[in-house]
C-alpha cells in the first residue's frame, strides 16, 4: 500500500531536539554496537577443551544449545518473513545469557541444492561463485538485525572441510549393518566375521564364505549394509533429470521442485536403510519436546501396522503377503501383484489357461503381451494416480493360479496398479467382501465375493446384492473354518490371535510388524552436491575410499545440468554431469592392494545430507581429526536428567520439515550414536514451530501479481494503475511482488525496531499478516523508552536517585516476573506488552525516572531491543556490556495485587463485588460477602441453603 514513512518526521523534528531517537540515530547506534560485538567476540561460548575452550567459570555454568534451521542462501535475499525464526532465538538466546548460562547460538548454511545449480545453467557462472556471494548477501542482512552468533563456528555445507565429514557418516553408514537382535547398527566387519566362522549363516547359499566370489561376497553384504545401491522402483522425474525421494513428491504425484509429473521407473541407486531403524525412530518420540502435530506426522509416515505374512503356493514356490486382516483370510478369492514385482515374469505363462476369462486378458493375444502393455501403462501413472479411490480400477491376469493357503481354493493372480511396489511386499490378497477397491475390481472382473464377515447393517450375507464393501472390526466371523480350524463366531481380534497361531504351527506364516516407511533415496543425479566417495572396480564391485582421500572434491566440468527431458516421457534414462568430465570419473587408486584402475560414482548426494548433522559440526568446527571431540559433544549435547537421549536444547524452524529433515537427521544421529562417535541418540531434544509472516497478494484481472506496494485502497477497494485488482493474504515473496526486505525496515526505523515488530505481531508459533503501517507503533515504544531516559535536547540522562513510590515498584516488580516467564516460555508479544505498560506508566508519572526503575528497565529491553538497550545502559554509566548483565528478579512482596476483587453471586448472578486480601482465608471472606450491604439488600430476609466459596475471587450464595 502507498504510504508514508512516519519515521520521517522524527527525523525533520530533530532539528528542534538533536538528541531524539530517530531511524538516523538508530543507524549509527546499531552499527556501532554491531562493531563492537564483533571486535569483543561478546557472543563467543566457550567449549571445555580445544581451539575453543574459554574461562572454566564459564564453562562451569548451565550450558544452551540454540539452534536455527539452517538457511538456504538464495540470491534473492531475505525478505522480512525470513528472520522471524531468526530473531526469536535471538532473543531467547540473550535471556538465557542473561540467566547465567553458556550460551551457544551460531548459524551456518545449507549451500548445495538445485536453485544454485540452476542459476548455473542459466548463466554459466559457477555454483559456488554465485552460492558464496549470496551467502555474503544473506551475513550482511542478518548481521544488521544485530543477530548475537558466535561466528566462530559457522559453515557452509559446500565447504570442503565441512562435507569432508558429511563423505566420512557416509562411509560409517555404508560399512555398517544393522543387528535387529541387539538392535544397534554395528561395524559390518562383524558380520563379514560372523560369516567367516560359521556363526550366521550365509543367505542363499551352503557354501562357506572364503568359497564365495568377491561379486558374491558383495551382493550379500549389500542385503545388510545401512547405505546400499540396489536396482529398484524409484521416483523419476523427466523434467528436473533426476530422481527423488518419496518425501519430495506432492500428494498429487508431482515435483515438489518445479511441479512436473513423476513416474515410477527400476534404476539403481543409492539407499539409506533407515527402515532398520523404524521402531526406535517411533518409539524415542515419546521422549522428545516436539510439538504433537509433528510427531503425529512422523507416525503415520512411519507407519507401523501390526499384521501377519502369509505364503501362498504358487507353481512349486510361493508368494509373500502382508495383511492387517489374516482374520478373513477364507474371504481371499485372487491376488494382486504390484505391475513392478520382480515375480510377476517368473509366473508368467507363454498362454492364456484353458477356459481364461476375457475381461481378465485386456483383450491381449498372451499373457506376456498383457503384462508387458499393462507395465507400461502404469509406469506412466503416479503413485498418487494409481490409488485413486474414485478411479476405474484397472489391471490384467497373469495367467497363474494361486492356492489360498486356508481353504486349497485356486484364485488367479492379477497385477494392478492400485497395489504398490513400496508398501508391504508389493503383494496383496484381495477380499472383496471386506474391502472397497478389492469390490469394484471384483466386479469389473466378475470375480466371486464370498462374505466372511456378518454384516450388522441388515444387507444379509448375498454378496450379489450388495453395493459397497462390509469392512466392520465389531462384526463377528462366518464361514471361515477347514478341518483344522474354524473362526467362526469369533470376534475380530480373537480370529487374528487364532489364524496366526496355526499359520504359525503350519509354517505357511506369522505374526509381524509393517512399515510404511521406505528406505531413504539417497542420490541425485545432480552436479552440485557432496560427490560420493566411492570407487567401481572392473567388476563393477563397490569400495569404499579411504578417509586419507577425503574430501572428494567436485571436479569442474563444462555443464552443470542434468539431462532433462520432456516431463511427460516417462521412457527415459538419467544422465549426470559428473558423468561427462571422464578424467575424474575414471582412476588409478591404490586401495591397499595396489595400483588399479576404477571408475568414480558420477551420482551426488542429496541436499539433505549436509543437514543431518551439522549440529554437531557446530561444537567443533575446526576439528580436523574426528567429527566432533567427544567430550565437546558429551558438554553441549550429552543426555541429561530428563532427557535421556540429549541433544539440542532448543531448535526452531517450520514445520513444513517433519518427514524430510527431522527424520533424516534423527536416522543420522542414531547411527552415529550405536557407532560410538556420538553420545547423544536424538539430535534436537526440543522443537519449536515458528508460525509464518503472511503478506497480501495483489492480483489484477488476469491474475498477474502486481506491486503491492503500490496497490491502493479506496471504499473498500483494491486499485493499481486505476484498474480494480484482487486482495489474497498468502506468502510473501519476489515472485509474488510483496516482499518488504529488511534492509528497508532497518533503514526506515532501525533494526530494534523490527525485531519488536516482528516479536510483537503475536504468538510466535501463529502465522501473521505484516504490515508496514503498524511498524511505527514499535518505533514510538523506544522513542518512548528513549525519553524516560535521555534528554532529547541536551543528551544528558535524566534519571533520578529518588526511591520509586508503591505504585511504581508494583508496576516494576510485575513486569520483571512477567517478562521473566515469557521469555522463558517463547511467548515474546506477551513480553514486549508488559515493558510497554511499565514504560508508558514510567511516561505519566510526569517525574524524573529512578535509577533503581530504569535500570532493570533496560536489563528487560536487552534480549529484545539489544542496540538501544547498549546505549542506554552504557549511558547509566555502566562499562560491561549489556549482554552479560543479570536479569532483574521480582520481589516477590511487590508481584502480589494488594487487593484482589471478589464476584458475589446469589443464584448465579452477580449481586455484589468485593476488595478483598488476595490470601483471605474461605471463612473470612464469606463472613465479608454476607455482611455486605448490596447482599443483604438482595437476600431480603431470605433464609440462606448454601454458601460457596472459593477464594479470594468468587462466593456464590443459593437461599433457603
Amino acid at each position: 500500500m502507498s504510504e508514508t514513512n512516519p519515521a520521517a518526521a522524527a527525523a525533520t523534528s530533530a532539528e528542534a531536539a538533536p538528541h531524539r531517537y530517530t531511524a538516523a540515530m538508530a543507524a549509527e547506534i546499531e552499527a556501532r554496537w554491531q562493531d563492537f560485538w564483533d571486535a569483543d567476540g561478546t557472543y563467543a561460548a566457550p567449549n571445555p577443551k580445544g581451539d575453543l575452550a574459554g574461562a572454566p567459570e564459564l564453562v562451569a555454568r548451565p550450558k544452551k544449545f540454540i539452534m536455527d534451521m539452517f538457511p538456504y542462501p538464495s540470491g534473492a535475499g531475505l525478505h522480512v518473513g525470513h528472520p522471524l525464526g531468526y530473531i526469536a532465538t535471538d532473543v531467547f538466546a540473550r535471556f538465557q545469557r542473561m540467566t547465567g548460562h553458556n550460551v551457544l547460538h551460531t548459524l551456518g548454511f545449507d549451500a548445495f541444492g538445485l536453485p544454485a545449480e540452476q542459476y548455473a545453467v542459466q548463466t554459466g557462472t559457477h555454483p559456488r561463485v554465485s552460492t558464496e556471494a549470496n551467502i555474503e548477501n544473506m551475513k550482511a542482512q542478518l548481521r544488521r538485525l544485530g543477530l548475537g552468533h558466535d561466528k566462530r563456528r559457522s559453515f557452509a555445507t559446500i565447504d570442503p572441510d565441512y562435507y569432508k565429514w558429511t563423505q566420512w557418516i557416509f562411509l560409517q553408514i555404508f560399512n555398517s549393518w544393522y543387528d535387529g537382535e541387539a538392535r544397534t547398527a554395528r561395524p559390518i566387519s562383524e558380520l563379514v566375521a560372523q560369516f567367516e566362522s560359521g556363526e550366521r549363516g550365509i543367505p542363499g547359499t551352503t557354501r562357506a564364505w572364503s568359497e564365495l566370489s568377491a561379486r558374491e561376497r558383495a551382493d550379500i553384504l549389500g542385503e545388510y549394509r545401512l547405505a546400499y545401491a540396489s536396482d529398484a522402483p524409484v521416483n523419476w522425474c523427466p523434467g528436473l533429470g533426476t530422481v527423488l525421494a518419496n518425501e519430495e513428491v506432492t500428494a498429487d504425484g508431482r515435483s515438489e521442485r518445479g511441479n512436473f509429473p513423476v513416474f515410477k521407473a527400476k534404476l539403481r541407486q543409492w539407499n539409506m536403510r533407515i527402515t532398520a531403524y523404524a521402531d526406535r525412530l517411533l518409539e524415542d518420540l515419546e521422549e522428545l519436546d516436539w510439538p504433537e502435530a509433528i510427531k503425529l506426522q512422523q507416525r503415520n509416515w512411519i507407519g507401523r501396522s501390526e499384521g501377519a505374512r502369509v505364503d501362498f503356493p504358487i507353481d512349486g514356490e510361493h508368494i509373500t503377503i502382508f495383511t492387517t486382516r489374516q482374520d478373513t483370510l477364507f474371504g481371499a478369492t485372487y491376488m494382486v501383484l504390484a505391475p513392478e514385482h520382480p515375480l510377476v515374469e517368473k509366473f508368467t505363462p507363454e498362454a492364456w489357461p484353458e477356459g481364461t476369462h476375457q475381461v481378465w486378458t485386456g483383450g491381449h493375444a498372451t499373457p506376456a503381451e498383457a503384462v508387458a502393455a499393462y507395465r507400461a501403462q502404469a509406469a506412466a501413472k503416479s503413485d498418487v494416480e494409481r490409488q485413486a479411490e474414485a478411479k476405474d480400477k484397472t489391471g490384467v491376469f497373469i495367467g497363474a493360479y494361486a492356492t489360498n493357503p486356508v481353504n486349497g481354493d485356486q484364485i488367479p493372480v492379477f497385477i494392478a496398479d492400485y497395489v504398490l511396489m513400496g508398501y508391504g511386499t508389493g503383494a496383496i490378497m484381495a477380499v472383496p467382501a471386506g474391502d472397497q477397491r478389492d469390490f469394484e475390481f471384483a466386479r469389473a472382473f466378475e470375480l466371486p465375493i464370498h462374505c466372511v464377515v456378518e454384516p450388522t447393517d441388515g444387507r444379509g450375507t448375498d454378496t450379489s446384492t450388495w453395493e459397497n464393501a462390509f469392512g466392520s472390526y465389531e462384526a463377528k466371523i462366518i464361514n471361515s473354518s477347514n478341518d483344522e480350524i474354524s473362526l467362526d463366531g469369533l470376534g475380530v481380534a480373537d480370529a487374528k490371535a487364532r489364524i496366526t497361531e496355526w499359520l504359525q504351527d503350519k509354517g505357511i506364516g506369522e505374526g509381524t510388524v509393517n512399515f510404511r516407511l521406505r528406505d531413504w533415496l539417497f542420490s541425485r543425479q545432480r552436479y552440485w552436491g557432496e560427490p560420493f566417495p566411492i570407487v567401481y572396480d572392473e567388476d563393477g564391485i563397490a569400495h569404499p575410499l579411504p578417509e586419507s582421500m577425503l574430501p572428494l572434491e567436485l571436479p569442474e566440468v563444462e555443464d552443470y545440468s542434468p539431462r532433462t527431458f520432456d516431463p511427460d516421457d516417462a521412457n527415459t534414462q538419467p544422465e549426470t554431469p559428473l558423468s561427462r568430465n571422464e578424467e575424474w570419473v575414471d582412476v588409478t587408486l591404490d586401495l591397499g592392494d595396489g595400483p588399479k584402475k576404477y571408475r568414480r560414482e558420477t551420482n551426488t548426494m542429496p541436499n539433505w545430507a549436509g543437514s543431518c548433522w551439522y549440529e554437531f559440526r557446530y561444537l567443533d568446527p575446526h576439528n580436523d581429526r574426528q567429527l566432533v571431540d567427544p567430550e565437546i559433544e558429551q558438554y553441549w549435547m550429552g543426555p541429561r536428567e530428563g532427557r535421556p537421549h540429549g541433544g539440542v536444547d532448543l531448535y526452531v524452524g517450520g514445520a513444513e520439515h517433519a518427514v524430510l529433515h527431522l527424520l533424516y537427521a534423527r536416522f543420522w544421529s542414531k547411527v552415529l550414536y550405536d557407532l560410538g562417535h556420538v553420545s547423544s541418540a536424538e539430535p534436537f531434544h526440543k522443537l519449536f514451530n515458528q508460525g509464518m509472516i503472511q503478506a497480501y497478494v495483489y492480483r489484477d484481472s488476469r491474475g498477474i501479481a502486481v506491486p503491492a506496494a503500490e496497490a491502493e485502497e479506496r471504499d473498500g477497494a483494491y486499485y493499481y494503475q486505476g484498474e480494480k485488482v484482487s486482495r489474497l493474504l498468502g506468502k510473501m515473496g519476489k515472485s509474488l511482488k510483496n516482499a518488504v526486505t529488511p534492509d528497508e525496515i532497518c533503514a526506515e526505523y532501525g533494526a530494534d525496531t523490527l525485531r519488536l515488530y516482528e516479536m510483537a505481531m503475536g504468538p510466535l508459533d501463529v502465522s501473521r499478516p505484516w504490515d508496514t503501517r503498524a511498524v511505527v507503533g514499535q518505533f514510538r515504544l523506544l522513542q518512548r523508552l528513549w525519553r524516560n531516559i535521555v534528554d532529547e535536547t541536551t543528551g544528558e540522562v535524566t534519571v533520578g536517585d529518588a526511591e520509586p513510590d508503591e505504585e511504581t515498584l508494583r508496576a516494576l516488580h510485575k513486569a520483571i516476573d512477567g517478562v521473566r516467564q515469557d521469555l522463558e516460555g517463547l511467548r515474546f508479544n506477551t513480553a514486549i506488552a508488559k515493558v510497554t505498560e511499565l514504560n508508558n506508566h514510567l511516561t505519566k508519572t510526569g517525574i524524573a525516572v529512578p535509577r533503581s526503575v530504569a535500570e532493570p528497565l533496560v536489563l528487560m529491553v536487552a534480549p529484545l531491543a539489544p542496540h538501544i538497550a547498549e546505549e542506554l545502559w552504557r549511558k547509566l554509566g555502566h562499562t560491561d556490556s549489556v549482554v552479560h548483565q543479570d536479569f532483574p528478579v521480582a520481589d516477590p512482596n511487590y508481584v502480589v495485587d494488594e487487593t484482589v476483587t471478589c464476584v458475589v453471586q446469589i443464584k448465579g448472578k452477580v449481586k455484589a463485588r468485593l476488595e478483598v486480601p488476595p490470601a483471605i482465608s474461605e471463612e473470612e471472606l464469606e463472613k465479608a460477602a454476607l455482611s455486605d450491604e448490596k447482599v443483604v439488600a438482595a437476600l431480603d430476609g431470605a433464609g440462606i441453603r448454601k454458601v460457596i466459596v472459593r477464594a479470594p475471587k468468587l462466593v456464590n450464595i443459593v437461599p433457603a
